[in-house]
């Protein structure tokens, strides 16, 4: 479940130049055993994953059906998923009852074609304004263009809250199909459909028992689907509590997964990973990203084009530039085919945005939330009314409430964590994961969202509905330390309660400045990253940011991380070449 290229062979010479660089930048990226298709209209290029997983494409006779992402249809995966698939009733309308992951989907079938995503389209799928060409690879989107323009605010949003937000990429002519979409292909071009995806939009009160059995079976539903077709699992755990639900889960299902840590020995997350392992009689592995090897200097040019390629130009944060760690240890939790589990977007049982239990307005949120920018930083390209203002009108548009100023119910303002900040944060990770083999991400599933979002405030707050849940899932787990400061079958303590409400009794106003206050008070560079001095970072990017100038005044920023986000623009202008135009 990888990767796939489609592009409209209507003009053969457009299709034909498509091709050969999907081709050659599937290559690039890892891809092999390619398999090309021909459908009416259409010329389909798919790939597997990289390292092993579950099948992603079936044929009979003139009918297809081939994924890219991690699928599950009727809680099965691999070739029965498949086969259920394109055998199901009305693809314009999909059945989300039977479907689960994060995947983009092909059917062809009684010689119809259709493209739809997952119920958040956490899987990206790429195309251009004229739908001429769809991709699971944005560089090889990218390259298919003969002109390319840097998209203004998805720079900012990139270099101020780590990736662009909505339906945008850091390419005007590119856009990610939005999970409203699905899309028909055809001899005549590609034409879109509108879908339904709907969550609850109001607090759901219920006994607490009966919402923790609740909860409890629909994680159980998801994971189930998942693990029972692997016999090696990868699962994360550190000191926090997302990642331990979901070994709670794995556990309850009866895997027993290889459990790892990332980060030094001294670290908060190994040291209560190594406690809890310890107590429980399992091994975790334990990985030091930053020490997995030296880069000397001249070395240093050949990892990042490394880099850029495995990471589809650019990851979340800085680390184009790192030294080849994180690519070890992914290959490491997909070895011989296996599922590799993630406790990302946890925060569907917590107040993720700590705003009060109360009606709030998508600009109050943009402002709370969205605002972490010092205007210094910015050339006069910046506008932050303007940049907080599209943060807005992108949070209406996840709601399907576009132009509506008002106050939104409390619930409403929920969904946009699923829709809008899982989609765009995790959607990249995700992406890029599900090109090397299966990836579990449960707290992602729209059944399990949608309950979340009917959780009451009270019982989020802290993350004490999720605590509970765990303790009704694993106590034993539950009662283990974590970097807290107590265990999860306990109340949260003071401490913990305390730092969230004096978050969430800050005014607008004054979160909205928070970050511009701190950086002020002091620089935001925190632990030295020796990859990042000139010596190096002169040899892959100019040093005085000539592409990135016209938006940022990098001399000014005293903020390491985005810093290294500004030069992955840097390095993604400079890789672009001439196909990029101001």
């Amino acid at each position: 479940m990888a990767g796939l290229f489609l592009v409209q062979s209507r003009d053969p010479l457009f299709a034909q130049s498509a091709l050969a660089e999907a081709r050659e930048q599937f290559g690039l990226h890892g891809f092999s055993r390619l398999s090309e298709h021909a459908l009416p209209g259409w010329h389909l290029l798919h790939a597997p994953h990289i390292i092993g997983g579950p099948e992603s494409l079936l044929t009979q006779g003139g009918d297809l059906v081939a994924v890219a992402g991690t699928f599950t249809c009727d809680g099965k995966m691999g070739r029965p998923a498949l086969e259920a698939l394109l055998a199901m009733p009305n693809l314009e309308m999909p059945d989300w009852s039977r479907l689960a992951g994060q995947f983009v989907a092909l059917v062809h079938r009684n010689g119809r074609t259709f493209a739809f995503t997952d119920y958040f389209a956490a899987f990206q799928l790429f195309h251009d304004a004229e739908l001429r060409l769809l991709s699971t690879s944005l560089l090889s989107a990218a390259r298919a263009l003969p002109r390319l323009t840097l998209h203004p605010q998805s720079v900012y949003e990139f270099a101020f809250n780590v990736v662009p937000i909505g339906n945008d990429t850091i390419f005007s002519e590119l856009k990610l199909l939005g999970p409203d979409k699905v899309v028909e292909l055809s001899e005549a071009g590609a034409r879109l459909g509108e879908v339904k995806k709907p969550l609850p939009d109001r607090v759901l009160e219920m006994p607490l028992q009966e919402r923790i059995a609740l909860h409890r079976e629909q994680l159980a539903q998801v994971v189930r689907g998942h693990a029972g077709a692997f016999d090696s699992i990868f699962s994360p755990l550190s000191g926090g509590l997302d990642s331990r639900l979901v070994l709670a889960a794995l556990r309850a299902e009866g895997a027993r997964p290889n459990v790892f840590v990332y980060g030094s020995d001294d670290s908060p997350d190994v040291r209560v990973a190594r406690q809890v392992g310890d107590a429980l009689g399992f091994s975790v592995e334990t990985l030091n990203k930053d020490e997995y090897r030296h880069v000397e200097p001249d070395a240093f040019p050949e990892q990042v084009a490394r880099n850029f390629h495995e990471y589809d130009a650019l990851p979340n944060s800085g680390d184009l530039f790192e030294n080849g760690g994180n690519a070890a240890a992914r290959n490491s939790r997909h070895a011989g085919g296996a599922l590799s589990a993630s406790g990302g977007c946890g925060e569907i049982y917590r107040n993720f945005f700590f705003l009060p239990d109360r009606p709030t307005s998508a600009q109050t949120l943009a402002r709370s939330f969205f605002a972490r920018f010092a205007p210094g930083d910015a050339s006069e390209a910046f506008d932050p009314r303007v940049f907080l203002r599209n943060i807005e009108v992108k949070i209406l548009e996840a709601l399907g409430m576009p132009g509506v100023r008002s106050p939104l119910p409390r619930a409403l303002i929920e969904q946009v964590y699923p829709r809008l900040r899982c989609r765009s944060f995790f959607g990249k990770e995700i992406s890029l994961e599900g090109r090397y083999g299966a990836y579990l991400v449960p707290f992602l599933d729209h059944k399990v969202a949608a309950a979340g979002i009917e959780l009451p405030m009270r019982l989020k707050n802290a993350g004490a509905f999720e605590a509970m849940l765990l303790n009704a899932i694993d106590p034993e787990l539950a009662r283990q330390p974590s970097a807290y400061g107590h265990d999860f079958a306990s109340p949260p303590n003071g401490r913990h309660r305390f730092a969230e409400w004096s978050t969430r009794v800050r005014p607008p106003w004054l979160r909205q400045r928070s970050y511009t206050i701190r950086r002020r008070l002091r620089p935001m560079i925190g632990e030295e990253v020796i990859l990042f001095r000139p010596e190096y970072m002169g040899r892959v990017i100019g040093l005085d940011y000539p592409a990135m100038r016209r938006f940022f005044r990098p001399e000014r920023i005293n903020d390491r991380d985005v810093l290294l986000r500004i030069a992955c623009l840097e390095y993604l202008a400079g890789q672009m070449g001439s196909r990029l135009t101001n």
